[in-house]
């Protein structure tokens, strides 16, 4: 499984690369719009490269680049201008190219004749496709995909190869007025005195021989192709959001942008939706990333979540599989959709996960209190009730009460919690911790899987799960701060390593465990202090390590650097302790990041001072965008609104804490329930307009959701 490996950083990508996305579909591509081979770029579809090379060329010379844009997630354009034979004089040929992405590819090519006479081109397109998988792109092993072979027919050149596993994955090109060759497609054409010429390249992709349902074609308007059609719907259903603040504003709408366009479809289930992880490298479903980026996403479509949910459901283990690390009621870490895998969404699965199974069952339960069908709710108990039997019978493979990991294969995820990098499980030296290892996050997770299954039997009155989960959550949330919590250094563990030593790392990990409260309350003031400290926050954001440690790497993945996810889960675990002025700083500090980002947050940055760096640093190989980071200024909004529903106890709790920098702040079409509602929003007030029947408008903050007080 040569798929799943040790290394789950993405892969390098050109400065400058413009990536288009629409489902699990993707492009890389030069500021040209050409694709060069040899590299990342290339045209992606279920995982399998179908364009690996793009070069167009006017008269046998290159354009000069003049603009590249993206001005939808799915769609790039690119302007250029066509250099003369010699390469002295300006060209009167300006190229305007239009790409769009989806069940293959369409390049919409136009160009323009400013002279006052008729230009004569001849126009080179050389294409290939090499039909590598996606891991082995990334990975830099291209040469696995068996042999391509070039078929040329009268209209189309396709290019097919066969697999070991008997799958054909291929691609057919063409173009209106090209003569196809195997090197591409060849247009001689005449554009009259100021006028223009125009065709549309078509990429098809191929699999087994057969064609996709509605692949792009010539003559279909762009604007009803299902892509389209999906981001249209998209931006009719999300909130509409205005805020004083015209930086946070930006950062919301890019969000709700980016997630519309990370969103992957499963044809068996054409009106479930699920989350995939970021472009370019993860468009697929992630098991941990899916749920925390629906979950944080709430406020924007809870519909996310439920899909999220439902197609891991169907995925979740049911049989003990050494090679993809299945375990019955383990939820998946990965799905893919490459040659190795089947053709649909639920292919090939990978499990070595710690943490999604879990998470599953907590964001289920969270779920719950947004007003979402009992059915679905109802429907999903039965494999929340296996996640949990996973995690005593599994997951603790010791039977300590923790939920520890171990890979039991040599191809595995060596560390399978969020930090799934080689080196990202460290002691406060730089010694690495050997496995099995029990993660502090993991444990805070298990503990509101337990509060959650609880709350949900409650309402269904199923009272011997409610005290049967909500016993092991207290038995949890006991043990954990006796044995994780480090009294000389004030803070928790990282970890317990393979000895059951404390990992004394001082890492952000502990942010989590505010979030889900499983911290005791005398313990939640040391943890804000060093949290808030200079070691970890930068100003823009928490570092994941902490910089007196002996790991600290600022321009680390793991080990120094700032995740907007996890620094989001830190400011709500610090807002649900009460540490308002904190949390608030470090929304403030994030919403400011994102702003030098263009609005969109990446996956990580560098972990430098803010008080060194007058800007954040990008990390190198960021995905952008990236389900959890464009999720998190959504959930930075819910915290400092303080916007929490419970239709289980039939209220819904507003009470603001925005920022007077931030200003009035107002959202409408925000799904509750069956309603739509509007919030309006000021300092510490605020008002809700359509609230559904039946439900209570409180001021006063959500109560603490624990096996003692069931919320």
């Amino acid at each position: 499984m040569t798929a799943w490996n040790a290394d789950p950083e993405a892969g390098t990508s050109e400065f400058g690369a413009v990536t288009v996305v629409e489902g699990s579909s993707f492009c890389i591509s030069g500021h040209t719009g050409d694709i060069h081979g040899g590299g990342a770029q290339g045209a992606y579809y279920q995982d399998t490269r179908i364009v690996s090379r793009w070069i167009l060329r006017i008269n046998g010379a290159f354009r000069e680049p003049l603009v590249a844009r993206n001005p939808t997630a799915f769609q790039a354009e690119f302007v250029g201008r066509a250099l003369s034979a010699d390469g002295r004089f300006d060209s009167p040929l300006v190229v305007q190219h239009q790409r769009h992405v989806g069940s293959g590819l369409r390049d919409d090519i136009t160009i323009r004749n400013y002279s006052g006479q008729t230009a004569t081109c001849g126009i080179d397109l050389q294409i290939d496709a090499d039909l590598a998988d996606l891991f082995d792109v990334k990975g830099g092993r291209t040469g696995k995909a068996g042999t391509a072979v070039k078929t040329v027919h009268k209209k189309e050149l396709h290019i097919e190869s066969g697999h070991p596993n008997g799958e054909r994955r291929g691609v057919a090109f063409r173009a209106s007025g090209g003569k196809p060759t195997e090197e591409g497609l060849i247009f001689h054409v005449s554009i009259p005195a100021r006028s223009q010429w125009t065709t549309s390249v078509i990429a098809v992709p191929l699999t087994n021989g057969k064609r996709p349902s509605e692949p792009f074609t010539e003559t279909m308007p762009l604007h009803h192709t299902p892509g389209v059609r999906r981001h249209v719907a998209w931006e009719e259903h999300v909130p509409r959001i205005s805020v004083a603040d015209a930086n946070v504003e930006e950062v919301l709408e890019r969000s709700q942008r980016d997630l519309g366009s990370l969103r992957i479809f499963d044809p068996q289930h054409p009106g479930r939706t699920a989350v995939a992880a970021g472009a370019p490298w993860f468009m697929a479903l992630f098991g941990r990333d899916s749920l925390l980026a629906s979950y944080m996403s709430l406020m924007v479509d809870p519909g996310l979540a439920a899909g999220t949910l439902q197609t891991l459901a169907e995925l979740q283990g049911s049989k003990v599989d050494v090679d993809s690390e299945e375990e019955p009621g383990r939820m998946p870490h990965e799905v893919r959709l490459g040659v190795t895998a089947g053709l649909a969404l639920g292919g090939t699965a990978y499990y070595g996960t710690a943490d999604a199974t879990p998470l599953f069952v907590s964001t289920l339960s969270e779920l719950s209190r947004w007003g979402l069908s009992g059915d679905i709710i109802e429907s999903l108990l039965p494999n929340a009730d296996r996640a949990i039997t996973w995690m005593e019978d599994y997951g603790d493979r010791d039977g300590d009460g923790f939920i520890e990991y171990q890979r039991p294969n040599q191809h595995g995820l060596v560390n399978q919690g969020w930090k799934d990098s080689w080196d990202g499980i460290n002691f406060a030296d730089g010694t690495m911790a050997e496995t099995p290892i029990a993660l502090a996050e993991v444990q805070a997770y298990a503990y509101a899987a337990y509060v959650g299954r609880a709350l949900l039997a409650r309402s269904a009155g199923d009272n011997a799960v409610e005290r049967r989960c909500a016993d092991r959550a207290a038995a949890l949330k006991e043990a954990f701060n006796d044995k994780f919590w480090l009294p000389d250094k004030g803070y928790f563990a990282l970890a317990l390593d393979k000895d059951k030593k404390a990992v004394d790392s001082c890492a952000s990990n502990m942010g989590h465990c505010l979030w889900v409260g499983i911290v005791d309350e005398d313990k939640a003031p040391m943890v804000a202090e060093r949290l808030m400290s200079p070691e970890m926050f930068t100003g823009w954001g928490i570092r994941t390590l902490a910089s007196d440690m002996g790991a600290y790497n600022p321009v680390s993945y793991h080990n120094g650097s700032v995740w907007p996810h996890d620094t989001a889960l830190a400011a709500t675990g610090l807002m649900r302790y009460g540490f308002v002025k904190e949390a608030s700083r470090v929304a403030s500090g994030l919403f400011d990041a994102a702003e030098h980002f263009g609005g969109q947050l990446p996956e990580l940055f560098c972990g430098f001072d803010r008080a060194d760096f007058s800007q954040p640093v990008p990390y190198p190989t960021a995905c952008s965008p990236q389900a959890w980071a464009a999720a998190a200024p959504i959930q930075l909004a819910r915290i400092l609104l303080r916007f929490d529903p419970d239709f289980t106890r039939n209220v819904l709790h507003l009470a603001p804490i925005l920022p007077d920098s931030l200003g009035e702040f107002r959202a409408d079409n925000v799904l509750l329930g069956r309603s739509r509602i509007t919030i309006q929003a000021s300092g510490s007030s605020g008002t809700v307009t359509g609230l559904p029947a039946g439900l209570e408008l409180r001021s006063d903050p959500r109560p603490p959701l624990t096996g003692d007080l069931f919320g």
